[in-house]
């Protein structure tokens, strides 16, 4: 064999012997360039009437393959970004930067009717774009929800961090549809930041056990290597555990406060020290609490830190449309600089339509939205916050106390908030959901372990007796007959249609498409 290879291997030397050097270190480069080229040639035969646009393209083609200037073509594309960051921010004299102390209630409709009426007269005058009433996608068209947007921003940072001292820069963001988009734009934003400051082009990100599902969506849509890892024994972040998990490749940490599950604040500050000592990106869900948490600290309850404040935080999260109150649809994402924010925008410089920049996935978006929510709070305001988030904390001391004097139940770690978690090692928690459900409750089941949750609003703060004494009764009921409940709850108790067995994902996944078709 060996001496097979010796002979084909002179063989290629006498062959090739014949031709210039240079001439063989052109011929790969050449072919690779044409291999290149092929899709943008093929197009060209088949559509002859668009030379001039299929010449451009080879030529853009060819140019980045020459060193330097691809990098040259995303550096005049981030300064159209910055521009923009620049024009927004040029526009913002006398903007709303802090929660009105009281809301203006009512009197927020004649603000909404002023600042409308400052708009562009588009209507026939404007070429497509807005088929309904408003898109944020052109501010100079609709300045109004320019302007409702930016305020919505800087309130929400206004509660979590802009108002102390914090280093890094200015805090800024935009709005999103919900938290799951603030979840994705944050990730989208930390990995190609971390690209360019330290070249990291197989990125990870490491998340407790309990952070939000969005995390693994952002992971399969970002193409993230993902670590999901257990928390510890009070169902917070385990600092130390997610430390094991960190290399060269992270990009970013994460924590929540609260945790969906289980309503419990993750350690951010030790977690904020771990992101500053290996140099990586923090990001912090707050879209359950951003509306609750810095009211709660201000009425005096004992919440710890959790927003940027803490100097390793990088970006948060946060939901208006929870206990914001606004509309459904309307959430914020932040970050502690511009920095870090200008790796959130799409420049397209180089398709026929001209030049394209959106901040969000969504391109146009529903202006309505973002004038509902700047409006939610600017009537609400910082004492309705403070009240509202008072009657909430406080029914959720009741609901927790009641809870824990069930025979059989126990409360999972220490609730900081409004998400009041509980599960029993006497009866099948599940059962019990079952039943509660027959009796008009709708309540959260979790796993690992078996557990119910219970997310306390507003409406909540009238029920918490009702509440607590049909809990009792259903946790007695399957106590009582704990085999009547096998298959279904039993006629007594107003058998309800239930899902297939907790079995399998496939199952659950086959009667969500079969209640939605």
């Amino acid at each position: 064999m060996g001496k097979l290879i010796s002979e084909w291997r002179a063989w290629a030397n006498r062959a090739l012997s014949e031709y210039e050097p240079l001439a063989l270190l052109l011929f790969p480069l050449a072919a690779f360039l044409l291999a290149s080229l092929f899709p943008l040639i093929f197009r060209l035969l088949d559509h002859p009437g668009s030379i001039k646009g299929a010449l451009f393209s080879i030529v853009m083609a060819i140019l980045r393959l020459i060193p330097g200037v691809t990098g040259y073509i995303e550096r005049e594309k981030g300064k159209v970004v910055d521009k923009l960051q620049a024009s927004v921010k040029s526009g913002r004299e006398n903007w709303q930067t802090e929660l009105p102390r009281a809301g203006l209630g009512i009197g927020v409709l004649e603000r909404l009717k002023f600042e409308k009426s400052k708009d562009v007269q588009w209507k026939g005058r404007c070429s497509g774009t807005v088929f309904a009433h408003t898109n944020p996608l052109h501010l100079e068209i609709f300045p109004s929800i320019a302007r409702f947007e930016g305020e919505v921003v800087a309130m929400t940072a206004s509660i979590l961090g802009s108002r102390e001292k914090t280093s890094g820069g200015q805090i800024c963001g935009n709005m999103t549809s919900g938290g799951t988009e603030s979840i994705l734009l944050a990730v989208k934003s930390s990995r190609d930041y971390m690209k360019a400051k330290k070249g990291i082009v197989k990125p990870e990100m490491i998340i407790p056990e309990s952070a939000h599902s969005a995390y693994d969506k952002a992971a399969q849509y970002l193409n993230i290597k993902l670590w999901r890892v257990p928390v510890n024994g009070d169902f917070q972040a385990d600092v130390k555990a997610i430390q094991r998990y960190v290399n060269k490749n992270t990009i970013m940490i994460v924590g929540s406060a609260p945790g969906f599950p289980h309503g419990i604040v993750d350690p951010i500050e030790e977690l904020g020290d771990l992101a500053l000592q290996f140099n990586i990106c923090l990001h912090v869900d707050l879209c359950l609490g951003g509306f609750v948490l810095p009211f709660a600290r201000k009425l005096g309850y004992p919440i710890p830190p959790f927003d940027f404040t803490v100097q390793g935080v990088t970006s948060i999260s946060v939901d208006v449309h929870k206990y914001g109150l606004g509309p459904k649809g309307t959430s914020v994402v932040l970050y502690r600089n511009h920095e870090i924010r200008k790796h959130q925008f799409v420049a397209v410089t180089e398709w026929s339509g001209g030049l394209y920049v959106s901040p969000s996935v969504a391109g146009s978006r529903p202006g309505g939205l973002v004038a509902g929510a700047w409006a939610a709070m600017m009537s609400v305001g910082e004492e309705g916050y403070l009240e509202a988030t008072k009657k909430i904390m406080e029914v959720s001391k009741t609901i927790q106390q009641g809870i824990k004097q069930i025979p059989g139940l126990f409360v999972l770690g220490r609730p900081d908030m409004t998400v009041i978690a509980f599960g029993s090692d006497e009866v099948d928690i599940f059962k019990v959901n079952d039943v509660m459900s027959s009796r008009g409750w709708h309540l959260n089941a979790l796993q690992r372990p078996n557990s119910i949750h219970i997310c306390l609003t507003l409406q909540h703060t009238v029920i918490a007796e009702d509440f607590l004494k049909d809990l009792k009764e259903c946790v007695i009921a399957v106590q009582e007959n704990p085999n009547a409940f096998e298959d279904g709850l039993a006629p007594i108790y107003g058998a309800a249609a239930k899902m297939p067995d907790r079995g399998t994902v496939q199952d659950l996944l086959i009667a969500y498409m079969d209640s939605t078709c």
